[in-house]
């Protein structure tokens, strides 16, 4: 079942009045719960005692004062230094002991409440990029209401603001309240009978389920505008970071930007404004009129004791007292209803995104085996009648693909856009699974192998390639992570690519970052950056690595400079099996295949020189359409690559 049936199973009438209960208001107080003991014994030791403290001494204060106030007529008929007088100044001593109590507790409560907040955020961050990370595809990185959970999971933590911590910290703190709550009912019971205490009771459970109730509807809204964030959030990075700063500017796109961003901001807030309406409007006086009729009878249970003799002057002012407070009670809890609230919508969004990667994993993980890959492949990858489609009502991407790649030689892989080139390369690299057939690596099914074993032997340039903010070492060196950093085989990457020069002239050499927003930072070029990305791959397979895949590797380089690169790669690749993707034809003549792609299909298969004779072939036919453009010529010599060691470049020419 896929993430948005999910969300349509949760909607009205899909559920009954108990369970909808069950699964708005209390499954999600039990996930925050889960957090609780990984807040440390002592910790909880303490906050649980001071929330204590908070519960009973109000109770105290309205005790210790309302008994003071029963003794002011005694002590002044009997003068200072009677006992009344003594009791009243004891009771007043304790009145005020409990006043300033409480005042020294709150804010030592927020104080707990922070470290509290920061222990349990600290772990559900940890948990957050674990689960992200847990599927070893990235089906769900692609699924949009996927990311919304996500981002549902995430933003609060990013503001750090009503974040699952917080609603732990509120959930402890409700003791304070509770105990309060209890307290002045008994209050009000030893004053004025059970039938006014449980006419309080009624009153202020009442509008505390106006308040959570209306509260936890309210934020179902934010699942709703989840989409509309995460767009507002793109639209203000692009107009307020760097990455777009140049043509944001050249092109005129800040009222554009601005625009848009006032668009899903107004979307945004005229769907929480609705939301609101409906939520608190309506159910306001409702609850309003209700709470009067309570507080009305409670006030005059205790008058009419009063006037009939039996309610004595302490007890009206403890009464009136535990009334007041107790009303008081059925308001919002700053300390708890917002943070708590919000915390588990974000812990809702992680416990769903959760799931959808529990769901995705035996699809991405189906059949992981525990093979070792290490100096795989040795003959050949295999594609046997693999199709492939992105979701069960897509078109198939891949249509019964039978497609080998040699080990130790280079297949180019050509085709129109949308003929499944990059997509055969997931498949490949394993982020994600055929949905018919198999891809088999020296006879054994891919999946037998160990996954991250065998992403140890696979080394790809795809053509979103990463911009690490890093140092060109770790630029380079990212190519292969589970190896200790190597200088010197980063510095024969860097050569094998031509940036050695570069390297040289950095200020702080291979610790330079790649990135002006840091001292001594350098930005480079889009050729360059490309040149990276390969180092990057080169030094892969100079720690190990076997299988190499290059997606559009000079599509950032002018003609002259992929044309001097690419005569060097043919002594770069040797011995390594090399898939490469391009647009360019003249960039796959040298491959010792050719593979052109179309409707999810191997239509062309050859050499160059053969694809090129083939009557009215679509290779050729594109080719020849290219070469008119770029005044290309057919007839120079053309190096095979053939299967010997990784070379060494020296020479240093470098995109400008």
């Amino acid at each position: 079942m896929s993430t948005r049936s999910r969300r349509a199973d949760r909607g009205p009438g899909s559920a009954s009045p108990t369970a909808a209960w069950w699964r708005d208001a209390v499954q999600p107080r039990l996930d925050i719960a889960r957090h609780v003991p990984h807040v440390g014994a002592g910790l909880i030791a303490v906050v649980t005692a001071v929330n204590v403290a908070l519960g009973v001494l109000p109770i105290v204060f309205v005790i210790t004062s309302s008994v003071m106030v029963g003794l002011v007529p005694a002590a002044i008929e009997q003068g200072t230094g009677s006992p009344s007088w003594t009791r009243m100044i004891y009771m007043f001593l304790a009145a005020a002991g409990a006043f300033l109590g409480r005042q020294v507790l709150t804010p030592l409560q927020i104080a707990l409440g922070e470290l509290v907040k920061r222990r349990v955020d600290g772990r559900v961050i940890d948990e957050i990029v674990a689960v992200a990370l847990r599927s070893p595809g990235i089906a769900v990185m692609e699924d949009q209401a996927a990311l919304d959970d996500l981002k549902l999971a995430t933003s609060r933590l990013e503001h750090g603001t009503e974040t699952p911590g917080i609603a732990t910290a509120g959930l402890l703190a409700l003791a304070a309240r509770y105990l309060q709550l209890a307290g002045f009912t008994g209050i009000v019971v030893w004053a004025a009978g059970w039938p006014a205490g449980l006419a309080l009771l009624a009153t202020v459970l009442l509008f505390r389920r106006g308040q959570r109730g209306g509260l936890r509807r309210f934020s179902k809204v934010w699942e709703e505008v989840a989409g509309l964030i995460r767009r507002g959030d793109y639209l203000r990075e692009v107009a307020t970071g760097p990455g777009a700063a140049k043509e944001v500017r050249i092109y005129g796109l800040h009222r554009w930007l601005t625009s848009h961003y006032q668009r899903v901001s107004m979307e945004r807030l005229r769907t929480i404004w609705r939301w609101r309406r409906r939520v608190y409007l309506q159910p306001y006086l409702y609850y309003s009129a209700l709470g009067v009729l309570g507080a009305t009878y409670v006030v005059f249970t205790l008058t009419d004791g009063v006037a009939a003799g039996t309610v004595s002057l302490t007890a009206l002012s403890m009464g009136l007292q535990a009334v007041i407070a107790g009303l008081m009670l059925g308001a919002a809890y700053p300390e708890s209803d917002v943070p708590t609230q919000f915390g588990m919508v974000a812990e809702s969004g992680l416990r769903r995104f959760q799931a959808r990667v529990a769901e995705d994993l035996p699809h991405t993980a189906a059949g992981a085996g525990s093979g070792d890959a290490t100096g795989r492949p040795a003959r050949s990858v295999r594609f046997v009648d693999v199709s492939f489609a992105y979701a069960p009502d897509s078109p198939n991407v891949l249509d019964g693909l039978d497609l080998e790649l040699p080990a130790g030689r280079c297949t180019a892989i050509v085709g129109v856009n949308g003929a499944g080139k990059t997509t055969l390369v997931k498949l490949l690299t394993r982020l994600y699974e055929p949905t018919s057939g198999r891809i088999e690596v020296d006879g054994a099914d891919l999946r037998s192998y160990d996954v991250d074993g065998w992403r140890r032997q696979v080394s790809v340039v795809f053509q979103d390639f990463i911009r690490y903010e890093l140092s060109l070492a770790d630029n380079v060196a990212y190519g292969a992570p589970h190896a200790a950093r190597d200088d010197r085989e980063i510095t024969a990457a860097l050569a094998d690519v031509g940036l050695l020069g570069l390297a040289e002239e950095l200020p702080l050499r291979l610790d330079t970052p790649l990135s002006r927003l840091y001292p001594g930072g350098i930005d480079l070029s889009g050729g360059q950056w490309q040149r990276i990305a390969i180092a990057r791959a080169m030094y892969a397979l100079r720690t190990g690595a076997r299988l190499l895949v290059l997606d559009e590797p000079t599509s950032a380089m002018d003609v002259r400079a992929e044309a001097a690169f690419l005569d060097r790669f043919v002594d770069l690749v040797r011995g390594a099996t090399t898939v490469l993707i391009s647009h360019r034809l003249s960039s796959v003549q040298r491959a010792d295949q050719i593979i052109v792609i179309d409707g999810g299909r191997v239509a062309e298969r050859g050499t160059h020189e053969e694809l090129m004779a083939l009557p009215a072939g679509r290779y050729g036919q594109l080719y020849r359409l290219q070469a008119e453009r770029f005044n290309l010529t057919d007839d120079r010599p053309r190096a095979r690559l053939a299967p010997t060691r990784p070379g060494r470049g020296t020479d240093r020419d470098r995109d400008a």
